[in-house]
């Protein structure tokens, strides 16, 4: 049963009631007007040429051209559900940081924001692979298990915040153990992690884990977001975050950190500031590694119809137009 996405605007299907009710004022008063005249063949002459019925055939297509575009414009859909699918795809692990130091405006809008819209691109580049998702701060948590469910992901991510996570700081090497934990021993698929992170990492040898990680099958990838000159951390309501010295906090993206935690987990360093052109070329190096047979979960998804109903709109427009009330002239 086909269903409206935005139902509210069903009610601009008054103005089509409204046009009816002021066509029968209209016609009611153009009538009494012509009684009072009183001569039939004086008010002949004075609507010569003039066709009532090309006048309602006229105002009859432009209120089902109104009818259909109010549906169109509420958009119409279907929710159907598309049949399970097996393919060939690896194991990939996304690992967000959503530290506080992600929050620094150093990009636009902040680091975090920039992070959130990049691993949504990616997210969308990598399908047909199984993906799961960790985030981490001064520990690392499991958001969701490996699984072809996009959707879940997308939502993850896109409400992802330094709010989850009450130890702060940026602990790479607990990103890594757990993902490390995540993949299944048994799986043949390659497997890789992506720490999405300005690279602060605070007294963690994250560099000896990214190692043993590459020894065990594990590739590692880093996705840099900020700038090497950086910023100063936000804190509400309107301050700015403080060590315990009184100092500002200034934080900076530890490039060279992300180039070594890669290097030692066999993968290689990219910028989300680099866009797209980042997002397809980690997507083209992940697609490098080994393959296994995935199965797609069944999910649903929405067909809409309001195509089919602005063609009929815009025809009766035409043809409202293109008729001329005036009768043809013999």
């Amino acid at each position: 049963m086909p269903t409206f996405e935005n139902p509210l605007l069903l009610f601009l299907l008054w103005v089509v009631l409204l046009q009816a009710f002021l066509l029968w004022v209209y016609w009611t008063w153009r009538r009494r007007t012509l009684q009072r005249l009183g001569s039939p063949a004086l008010a002949q002459r004075l609507l010569q040429g003039f066709s009532a019925r090309r006048f309602w055939i006229k105002n009859v297509l432009f209120g089902l051209a109104m009818v259909l575009l109010v549906l169109a414009i509420a958009n119409p859909r279907k929710l159907v559900k598309l049949p399970a699918k097996e393919g060939q795809g690896a194991d990939i692990v996304l690992a967000l940081d959503i530290s506080q130091s992600m929050l620094v405006e150093d990009v636009e809008p902040n680091r975090l924001e920039l992070a959130k819209r990049t691993a949504l691109k990616l997210v969308q580049e990598l399908e047909g692979n199984r993906i799961g998702l960790i985030f981490f701060a001064g520990d690392a948590y499991p958001q969701m298990p490996l699984s072809t469910d996009y959707d879940a992901v997308n939502s993850f991510l896109q409400n992802a915040s330094p709010e989850y996570i009450a130890n702060q700081g940026t602990a790479a090497a607990s990103a890594l153990e757990l993902a490390d934990r995540m993949f299944e021993s048994n799986s043949t698929a390659g497997r890789g992690l992506i720490l999405i992170t300005d690279g602060e990492n605070h007294g963690e040898n994250a560099l000896a884990r990214a190692q043993d990680a590459r020894v065990e099958g594990l590739t590692v990838y880093t996705l840099g977001v900020g700038t090497v000159e950086g910023g100063t951390i936000p804190v509400a309501p309107r301050g700015v975050k403080r060590d315990v010295s009184g100092q500002v906090v200034h934080s900076r993206l530890d490039a060279a950190f992300l180039r070594q935690l890669a290097g030692a987990g066999g993968g290689k360093m990219y910028l989300a500031a680099d866009g797209t052109a980042a997002v397809k070329t980690l997507a083209r190096d992940l697609d490098r590694l080994q393959k296994a047979t995935v199965s797609a979960r069944a999910k649903t998804e929405y067909v809409f119809y309001f195509q089919w109903l602005l063609l009929p709109c815009l025809l009766f427009l035409l043809a409202e137009q293109v008729l001329w009330w005036r009768k043809q002239k013999n």
